[in-house]
C-alpha cells in the first residue's frame, strides 16, 4: 500500500451509449442501448436513461426490448468508440508516463510517476477535476468517472462509488472502513460461484470476509483464491501500475498424428484448446483483448487469424466463439495437422465482450493480415442499426431500422442538429455505409461491416 493516493482509474460513463449520444443529436437525453441487436444477441452497455427502466449490462437484448421499448437499441461503431478511446489514452499519456489500459473505456494511470506537485487528498482532488474536464475537451463531451487511491484495487472501486460523473478520493488509511460494509462480490475474481461458496460459511460482506481466517479460505476456494481474497478484504494491494506486461500471451496448441478434416471435429479442438487457454488466463488474474487462431495445414503452410474485442475476457465461450469463428475463415478441406488457440492484450482486470449475439462473432479491430478476412466475417447481413450511412443527396446520417426491403435513416450528424427521418429501399444505389476518414495513428480502415463506422 501506498503512503499517499498517487493511483487513479478513470471510467468513462456509459461509453459506447455516450458515444452515440454525441454523434446522434436525437438520441441525446433519450434511453440508448448498443449490444447484439439480434434474437439471442446481450447488452453491452444502456444510457442512464435506460438505465431507469431496469437496463443493464450482460442483460439479453430481449428483455431489454421489454423492459424499454421505446430505447433506440443500436448494434456498436467500434471505429468511433476506438477513435474516442485513443483520444483519451493519449491525453492520460501526456500525464504520465505509467497508463495501463484496461479496455477501451478505462484505465489506470500512476500519478507518482507524473511528478504532480502536490499528491495530497486535497491535491489530487483537484488534479482529478481538472482531468474530467480534459477527457470532456478530448472525446465531445462525455463523462468520466474517477477514483483516486493507495492501490489499485481501492482506486477501481473509488471510481464506481458516484457514477455518473463522479471523483472519489479514498484518503490513506480510510481503505478498510470503505470496504467493510460492501457485498464480498465487489473483489475481482468473486463471482456467483464464489459468492455461493462463502455464503455457505456465513460470508456477505467484505466485514464478514475480514474475520475469516486464510486457512479457512484457503479450504473454501482454493490456496490461490484463499490468500488473495484474505489480502484485498484487508485493503492489502501492492500491485504496480504497468504500461507493458512481460507476460505478452496464454496460447496453447496441439500437433496431430493424423490430418484432421471434419469441421465439428475441428471446431471440437478449438473449443477444448479455448477451455484450457481460459483456465490459465484465470488461474493467472489475467484477461485479454486479442485472441488468434493458428492453423497448419497438409502441406505444411501457417495461417493465422486474429480479432480483437472491445474489452479484456477470461471467459471460456467468449474465447472460444471467436476462435471458431475465425476458423470458418481457413480452408480445411486438405486437412489440418495443427491447431493453437491464444489470447493476448493481457490486463488484470475483465470486461467481457457483450456485443455479438451469442450466433455470431462480431469482432472489433484486427491486424493488417486479417483484415480480408473480418470484411468476409462481417459481409452485409443487412442494415444494421446504428451504422453510419451516406446518400448522393439527403447526405450523412445513421441506420434507424430496416426490413422487408426498406432502410430508414436518420439523417443528421454530431454536428449538426436532429434530422429527418427517410425510409428509402435497401438496395437504393444511392445508399453507401460511412466510414470516417483513417487518423494518423490508425494504419487501417475499419473493416467493413455491421461493426465498422
Amino acid at each position: 500500500m501506498r503512503a499517499e493516493p498517487t493511483i487513479l482509474h478513470v471510467d468513462l460513463d456509459a461509453f459506447f451509449a455516450a458515444v452515440e449520444q454525441r454523434d446522434k443529436p436525437s438520441l441525446r437525453g433519450k434511453p440508448v442501448v448498443v449490444g447484439g441487436v439480434g434474437g439471442r444477441g446481450v447488452v453491452a452497455t444502456a444510457s442512464y436513461e435506460a438505465r431507469a427502466f431496469g437496463v443493464h449490462s450482460a442483460m439479453p437484448t430481449a428483455e431489454a426490448r421489454r423492459r424499454c421499448p421505446n430505447a433506440a437499441f443500436l448494434a456498436g461503431r467500434f471505429g468511433a468508440y476506438r477513435e474516442t478511446s485513443r483520444a483519451v489514452m493519449g491525453l492520460l499519456r501526456s500525464i504520465s508516463p505509467l497508463v495501463e489500459p484496461l479496455s477501451l473505456d478505462e484505465a489506470f494511470v500512476d500519478l507518482a510517476a507524473a511528478e504532480l506537485a502536490d499528491t495530497s487528498v486535497t491535491g489530487v482532488s483537484a488534479f482529478g477535476r481538472r482531468l474530467k474536464e480534459q477527457v470532456a475537451e478530448v472525446t465531445g463531451g462525455l463523462n468520466a468517472s474517477v477514483g483516486i487511491g493507495t492501490s489499485k484495487f481501492i482506486a477501481k472501486i473509488a471510481s464506481d462509488l458516484d457514477k455518473p460523473d463522479g471523483l472519489v478520493v479514498v484518503a490513506p488509511g480510510m481503505e478498510r472502513d470503505l470496504l467493510r460494509p460492501m457485498q464480498v462480490t465487489v473483489i475481482p475474481g468473486v463471482g456467483p460461484a464464489t459468492a455461493e461458496s462463502l455464503r455457505r460459511i456465513g460470508v456477505h460482506t467484505v466485514a464478514d470476509l475480514e474475520q475469516i481466517s486464510v486457512e479457512e479460505l484457503v479450504r473454501v476456494v482454493g490456496k490461490a483464491h484463499g490468500r488473495t481474497l484474505f489480502e484485498l478484504a484487508r485493503a492489502e494491494d501492492d500491485r504496480p501500475v504497468v504500461a507493458e506486461r512481460e507476460v505478452k500471451s496464454i496460447s496453447v496448441e496441439d500437433t496431430y498424428e493424423t490430418d484432421h478434416v471434419d469441421r465439428n471435429l475441428l471446431a471440437a479442438l478449438v473449443d477444448r484448446q479455448s477451455a484450457k487457454v481460459a483456465e490459465r488466463l484465470r488461474k493467472a488474474r489475467l484477461s485479454g483483448r486479442t485472441v488468434t487462431l493458428k492453423v497448419r495445414l497438409h502441406d505444411f503452410s501457417t495461417h493465422t487469424r486474429s480479432a480483437t474485442l472491445p474489452g479484456p475476457t477470461d471467459d471460456t465461450r467468449t474465447v472460444a466463439r471467436v476462435a471458431r469463428t475465425l476458423l470458418t475463415e481457413v480452408d480445411t478441406s486438405g486437412g489440418v495437422r495443427l491447431l493453437g488457440v491464444g489470447v493476448s492484450g493481457l490486463a488484470d482486470w475483465i470486461q467481457e465482450d457483450l456485443f455479438a449475439d451469442a450466433e455470431d462473432g462480431t469482432v472489433d479491430e484486427v491486424d493488417e493480415e486479417t483484415e480480408s478476412v473480418l470484411a468476409s466475417l462481417n459481409r452485409w447481413r443487412g442494415w444494421v442499426p446504428g451504422m453510419d450511412v451516406e446518400h448522393d443527396e439527403l447526405g450523412r446520417g445513421w441506420v434507424w431500422g430496416s426490413g422487408r426491403g426498406v432502410v430508414t435513416v436518420r439523417f443528421e450528424t454530431a454536428e449538426a442538429p436532429a434530422g429527418k427521418v427517410v425510409s428509402l429501399a435497401a438496395d437504393d444505389p444511392a445508399l453507401r455505409p460511412w466510414t470516417p476518414p483513417v487518423s494518423p495513428e490508425d494504419g487501417s480502415e475499419d473493416a467493413p461491416g455491421p461493426a465498422s463506422g
